[in-house]
């Protein structure tokens, strides 16, 4: 060992003690100089520092005799300043090295050291992270175990590489569990102008807990979760986690198929759910048995999650989130997700998950100022706050943001096979006046309220979406009649797959709320929505917003005695199933959940005991089953010609009655549904219908199999020919009291 290592100005050395050097590694680790290795280490807190080196000039070359000659030997180093310990060996090259530090303890702790390893982001990353075009950032940022050749016979090193894009601040810290907290001694380096810092860890792997500490402008030092973590401690713990997937996925057959398919052209009928409040206590494992095979009987083609991304406050459902790349810890681990997702795959059973890129959660430690400085959210606060949400919203137009979020959407898509993306929101982010004032939102270069980078943002993310992950949709809770929301980017419009048909649900739910004598004169909130039934790809949703905060459940919302409430609620819903456009059901309501949900606490599951709430399930379970096999409700869905009045006026007995085609071709399979929405039985209520013969009942929501009273048409009807109201043949059927009846005609050439 030589004893006049290179020198160092004593005021750069101060800027590593204090985690104010934007490149530690320049100053760290090991570096050659003329036929010496000099060793710089920071170990604040250490008694002894030395360095582990293979013994002999012939390991240093790395050549065939350091197998035979195995022997290490250390460098002792001296204590140099603010706790950075330096040393020097002769060499002729950088050998691998182990740092061994003793403490008050006395004991030695031998670990590799962090600033021997070159950047593990390169240049093209960096390019395009700097650009906005990243689509894979989680392979970029956030942690990621790695494991590197350890030179000749040296042992390969296994360890988490660390990055964080933070581009304002002054230094940025590792604090985890493998240095107690203390992350003095884990500076990162900064690369380049992109903004990120970066350092591997060796020998740290899954299940870490870490987090930022990130040093501002203003001199304060702020503890940050990652915001490309894939897993979290569980709240109110706040800390993020190493997480190395280990699952091996089963459902290639599904995914086969969905690169094939398109939802438009295929049969689609959701159940919502809150995971916490479906059944308590329930793990993703868990969930993987129950829920899979519940849904299954059903008949449900898919289900839709309430925001499974990591957030602090349960109260919240998950729309205020603080980690957007991993799922909900309170459940399990990422795997115990994915076991979820595939386990629906394989029952045959698609995954459409809520998220949030319209605002974000407040928490100090999440993403909020995230280095000193608005970063995620606009800094402008007519744009970056949210007054009715009380949360942060976006800067659409920061290209290192819309990239955020647009890599989160296929991060879902991508690393957790889900089949869509629910968009929560998108009014909001329209909008810039949404919730906002006269002088509180300022117009935009145009003089319109318009939110033009929110516009590009959700062109761009669907764009993306659909190029990189054919087969899957994106689905917008969009609550105006901003234009082309499901037209193609290409065509000007916002590109998404389907629009939740909030006018309907509104219209319908108030209708359904009137007394049966009152129906009459409210007839066009059942019709009012054909009139544009067509200008959208639509999802009809009876969703958690609609049974919260004092509106009651779906149940409670309908007059009368308790029968006449679930004649109603089963009338009703296969109304809905028939309708055009797509179908979702917040859960509970396929058994008519008595309460109004909570998220605090589990579904009323007793209610499924008694005969006329098990009814209403099975009515579901057939609903589904009779949609599934029925073309004519969903393979030409998307164009007005599938859909056709029979009798759109009879507002005075409080009945609505379509016909629903299959495709234009005359032989198309075709279903008549017949609601009546009034308390008084119909018999021989004649109909017109497109041809002549045998019409099978296929549901009749007054069976006595859903606790009806079992009125109905056994058997079929009979069309004859002769012209009725516009068509060439006509039946006289009979309707029970608050009951649908679907009628399905046999291919008729």
């Amino acid at each position: 060992m030589t004893t006049n290592p290179l020198p160092i100005e004593p005021h750069v050395l101060t800027m590593i003690a204090e985690g104010r050097h934007g490149d530690p590694h320049a100053v760290l680790g090991a570096h050659l100089s003329a036929g010496e290795v000099v060793f710089r280490v920071l170990r604040p807190l250490a008694e002894t520092v030395a360095v582990r080196v293979p013994a002999g000039s012939v390991a240093l070359r790395r050549t065939a005799e350091w197998v035979e000659e195995s022997a290490w030997r250390d460098v002792p180093l001296v204590h140099e300043q603010d706790g950075i310990w330096v040393g020097v060996a002769l060499a002729d090259e950088v050998p691998p090295y182990r740092v061994v530090t003793t403490y008050t303890d006395g004991s030695p702790h031998e670990v590799d050291d962090p600033y021997r390893f070159l950047p593990t982001l390169g240049e093209v990353d960096l390019h395009l992270i700097g650009e906005g075009r990243h689509e894979h950032l989680w392979r970029a940022l956030g942690s990621q175990v790695r494991t590197y050749d350890g030179l000749g016979a040296a042992p390969d090193v296994t360890g988490t590489s660390f990055a964080v894009w933070a581009p304002r601040a002054q230094g940025v810290r590792l604090k985890a569990d493998f240095n107690q907290w203390d992350g003095r001694e884990h500076p990162m380096r900064q690369l380049g102008s992109s903004g990120v810092w970066e350092l591997f860890v060796p020998d740290v792997g899954s299940g870490t807990r870490y987090k930022y500490a990130i040093l501002t402008t203003a001199g304060e030092w702020l503890e940050k979760a990652d915001p490309l973590a894939r897993w979290a401690e569980d709240p109110p713990a706040a800390a993020s986690r190493v997480h190395a997937s280990r699952y091996a996925w089963g459902d290639d057959a599904w995914m086969d198929a969905r690169r094939e398919g398109a939802l438009v052209r295929e049969p689609m009928s959701i159940y919502e759910v809150h995971l916490a409040s479906w059944r308590s206590g329930r793990s993703y494992d868990d969930l993987a048995d129950e829920l899979v095979g519940y849904v299954t009987d059903l008949g449900f083609t898919h289900v839709e999650f309430m925001p499974v991304m990591q957030h602090p406050f349960g109260g919240s459902w998950g729309y205020h989130v603080t980690g957007y790349f991993a799922p909900d810890s309170r459940f399990g681990d990422p795997d115990g997700f994915r076991l979820l997702v595939d386990r629906l795959h394989q029952a045959g059973v698609g995954v459409i998950l809520d998220w949030v890129p319209g605002h974000f959660a407040t928490d100090e430690w999440a993403l909020a100022r995230f280095d000193g400085h608005p970063l995620y959210e606009d800094p402008n606060p007519q744009r970056g706050w949210h007054a009715q949400w009380g949360s942060h919203i976006f800067d659409f137009g920061h290209r290192e943001v819309r990239n955020f979020l647009y890599a989160n959407a296929l991060y879902w898509l991508e690393e957790f096979h889900a089949d869509g993306l629910r968009v929560d929101g998108v009014a909001s982010m329209l909008y810039l006046d949404y919730a906002r004032e006269e002088g509180e939102w300022a117009p935009n270069i145009h003089g319109g309220r318009e939110n033009l980078e929110a516009v590009q943002f959700l062109q761009e993310l669907n764009a993306t979406c659909y190029r990189r992950v054919p087969g899957i949709t994106m689905i917008a809770e969009e609550s105006t009649s901003w234009p082309g929301v499901t037209r193609p980017t290409s065509s000007g419009g916002l590109g998404f797959g389907f629009k939740w048909n909030m006018g309907w649900m509104h219209d319908t739910l108030e209708y359904v709320e009137r007394d049966p004598a009152h129906r009459a004169y409210h007839h066009h909130e059942m019709t009012f929505a054909l009139a544009y039934a067509w200008s959208e790809n639509f999802v009809l949703p009876l969703s958690h917003d609609e049974v919260v905060h004092g509106k009651g459940s779906l149940l409670r919302k309908i007059p009368g005695d308790r029968w006449r409430q679930l004649a109603t609620l089963r009338a009703y819903f296969a109304f809905m199933w028939a309708h055009p456009g797509r179908q979702l059901l917040f859960m509970g309501g396929e058994f008519a959940q008595e309460g109004e949900w909570a998220e605090s606490r589990e579904l009323d599951w007793w209610l499924l005991d008694l005969p006329d709430h098990r009814g209403v399930h099975h009515a579901i379970r057939d609903l589904n089953r009779a949609y599934r096999a029925t073309p004519a409700l969903w393979a030409w869905d998307a164009d007005p010609g599938s859909f056709r009045w029979i009798d759109a006026d009879d507002a005075e007995r409080n009945v609505l009655a379509f016909l629903r085609r299959s495709s234009p071709d005359a032989d198309a399979s075709q279903l008549a549904c017949i609601a009546n929405f009034s308390a008084v039985p119909l018999t021989g209520y004649r109909i017109g219908l497109p041809h002549a013969g045998r019409w099978e009942e296929v549901v009749n929501t007054d069976a006595a199999a859903y606790a009806g009273s079992g009125v109905g048409n056994l058997g079929g009807v009979a069309a004859v020919e002769g012209e009725w109201y516009g068509y060439p043949a006509h039946a006289d059927i009979t309707v029970p009291p608050l009951a649908t009846v679907w009628l399905r005609g046999a291919s008729h050439a």
